[in-house]
C-alpha cells in the first residue's frame, strides 16, 4: 500500500459484490441504531461500533468473512481494525452507505 492509497475511496458496489460471492459472509453495519433505520443494505447486521464486542454473539466463528460498512468509511476501518484485534481472520472495510446507488431497507 502506497502513502497516496489512503486517500482513495472504497467502492461499496465492489465489496458488496465480493460479500455475495463469498461462503457464509456476514454484512456488518457499524453506524448508530437511529442510521441503520433510516436505511440499510439489506441483509446487513447492525452491530455500532461502540457496541462492536457484541459481534461475537452475531458471529462466533472467527474466520467467518466479514464485510463492514458505515456512512463514508471511517467508523468501518476503526471497526476493522478493532475485529482484527479481537481475532478476526477475514475483515474487509467496503467503505461507506452514501456512494451505494442499490436499494436499501428501513
Amino acid at each position: 500500500m502506497g502513502f497516496f492509497d489512503i486517500f482513495k475511496k472504497k467502492n461499496i458496489d465492489q465489496g458488496l459484490k465480493e460479500y455475495s460471492l463469498a461462503f457464509n459472509a456476514v454484512l456488518l453495519d457499524v453506524r448508530n441504531v437511529e442510521e441503520y433505520q433510516e436505511g440499510h443494505i439489506p441483509e446487513s447486521k447492525n452491530i455500532p461500533l461502540k457496541n462492536l464486542n457484541e459481534v461475537t454473539s452475531v458471529v462466533k466463528d472467527e474466520n467467518t468473512p466479514l464485510y463492514v460498512y458505515c456512512r463514508s468509511g471511517v467508523r468501518s476501518g476503526r471497526a476493522v481494525s478493532i475485529l482484527k484485534h479481537m481475532g478476526y481472520t477475514k475483515v474487509v472495510n467496503i467503505g461507506g452507505i452514501r456512494s451505494y446507488l442499490g436499494k436499501v431497507e428501513r
